[in-house]
């Protein structure tokens, strides 16, 4: 058996950066400051305590592009900070006591989720990473609709049709653009090692 059909784990694209150490310490500083940008695009809607936000596309990009660790790293410094009172939330929010807090809290486990897909290749052609940002998606509502149920003191239902059903046109457009970035991504990579 050679040793490349026994290995499961292959590089994410944040691998192809030289370095170590240092190297990933910027990476998930990097990854914890667009996660910030991204959540603070946010549009409001009148009929749900959730807003658009960006911040998930960061969250699903970060895990798949700097991998199980490192993503997960990043969202759990956002995560942290924002728990200790920085404004890093949509809306300049911290702490925990709002209604899509829990969907923050599922970052951190969609980002570990999605980079251990993207340490299996699942981020190389657009359908595997269809599949691997709707499980990184499908993992953030996991977390964040019961506590929003809780938060509001409404059903599961209900928090569904506040929680997740305004989102899921923005969620297929979120995943779209990663299923175009991440397989072209490869693509460049592999022409300029003069691989097909």
């Amino acid at each position: 058996m050679s040793v490349s059909a026994t290995r499961t784990h292959f590089p994410v694209l944040a691998d192809l950066i030289p370095g170590t150490r240092a190297r990933d310490v910027a990476l998930t500083l990097g990854g914890t400051a667009l996660i910030t940008v991204a959540g603070y695009i946010v549009i409001p809607l009148p009929f749900t305590p959730v807003p658009i936000s960006l911040a998930t596309f960061a969250v699903l990009f970060t895990g798949a592009t700097l991998g199980p660790l490192r993503g997960a790293m990043s969202a759990g410094l956002y995560l942290a900070l924002g728990l200790i009172g920085v404004p890093l939330f949509a809306h300049g929010a911290s702490g925990w006591a709002f209604s899509s807090f829990g969907y923050i809290v599922g970052y951190v486990v969609a980002a570990l989720i999605v980079g251990s897909l993207a340490r299996r290749r699942s981020d190389r052609t657009v359908w595997s990473t269809i599949g691997l940002a709707s499980l990184g998606s499908l993992t953030i509502y996991a977390f964040g609709v019961p506590w929003l149920a809780a938060f509001l003191g409404v059903d599961l239902i209900t928090a569904i049709t506040l929680g997740v059903l305004p989102f899921l046109i923005g969620d297929a457009i979120k995943i779209a653009a990663m299923a175009g970035l991440l397989p072209l991504s490869w693509r460049i990579v592999d022409r300029s090692r003069g691989r097909d």
